[in-house]
């Protein structure tokens, strides 16, 4: 992280940085979803959200 990022962090009121969180996460799962989608074409909808929540669910750091 550089500094201009850290100090645009340090500022940030809490709620701010959990609603920077919660869009990281929410656009993280959707590019999974998309890249889902695209290896595996055939999938249905809910077939490939069950896949993104079991990924999210089970995923390490």
């Amino acid at each position: 992280m550089n500094p201009e990022q850290k100090k645009i962090f340090k500022s940030m009121m809490p709620e701010q940085k959990l609603r920077v969180a919660m869009n990281l996460y929410h656009s993280a799962k959707k590019l999974k979803a998309a890249a889902l989608k695209q290896q595996h074409p055939g999938l249905k909808e809910e077939q490939i959200e069950q896949k993104v929540r079991e990924i999210f669910l089970y995923a390490r750091t």
